[in-house]
């Protein structure tokens, strides 16, 4: 099975890659920082992460979280 390539989204707040995941790769719950509910395993969402990394990270990919695909479509 082949990865996604990311897309970039501009948002309010930076530039941010994105993809989106197919509920059957997903293994665990996540809580989406968009509305705090959980995203539930096998539910397809997108994942996220900054282009540039904060400061006090040691990679931007460290910053990834979950969010429901409708969550992150809202985001400014």
């Amino acid at each position: 099975m082949r990865a996604r390539p990311e897309r970039v989204a501009e948002k309010a707040d930076g530039s941010f890659y994105f993809r989106p995941i197919a509920g059957s790769s997903s293994t665990k719950d996540y809580r989406c920082p968009g509305c705090a509910q959980l995203i539930r395993q096998a539910t397809p969402h997108v994942v996220a992460w900054p282009v540039e990394k904060a400061l006090l990270s040691e990679s931007a990919i460290d910053e990834r979280r979950h969010w429901h695909t409708a969550c992150w479509s809202r985001r400014h």
